[in-house]
């Protein structure tokens, strides 16, 4: 990965870093404060703390994409310690679409007229879990390249060894 590349990713997840802990820090001002521009309904409170929580989960992500570069960069990528990260990905997608669930389920009542509008956001969510599985499948794909630098250290040992 090139240092080019590094940096502008590196540039774009503090960005959405500092939008994240933004948002955490008004929604948590608003509902500590009480200065709530709404009525202060129950479905309003709630979805509120669910976007405080979905912004946890994107800074979980954020957190591991930013180590897994960083492993990148020192080429210790293909080593067990990459797992960590990439279950902490797959962990907060999967809570992002839990949340995202819970969202439809707060939102369903005021969409009974137009059940449509809760159907598309069930499909969201299973399109969130649908990440979560691709992220999955490249873990697997992690997991054989981890596999295969072993086996090519041991053979590249063993031949060291008959010369």
């Amino acid at each position: 990965m090139g240092k080019l590349t590094v940096r502008a990713l590196r540039a774009v997840l503090v960005v959405v870093l500092a939008g994240t802990l933004f948002v955490q820090a008004s929604m948590a001002w608003v509902l500590v404060s009480g200065s709530d521009p709404e009525d202060g309904s129950a479905a309003l409170t709630a979805m509120r703390l669910i976007t405080l929580l979905g912004m946890v989960t994107v800074q979980v992500a954020l957190v591991c994409v930013w180590r897994l570069v960083a492993m990148v960069r020192r080429g210790t990528v293909f080593s067990h310690a990459a797992f960590r990260y990439v279950d902490g990905v797959i962990g907060a997608i999967v809570a992002a679409a839990l949340l995202w669930f819970t969202v439809t389920a707060v939102n369903a009542p005021g969409q009974r007229d137009d059940p449509g509008v809760t159907l598309i956001m069930g499909g969201i969510g299973l399109a969130v879990l649908g990440v979560a599985l691709i992220v999955l499948v490249l873990r697997m794909l992690l997991a054989q390249a981890v596999t295969r630098d072993a086996q090519a250290a041991k053979m590249q040992a063993e031949l060291d060894e008959v010369i």
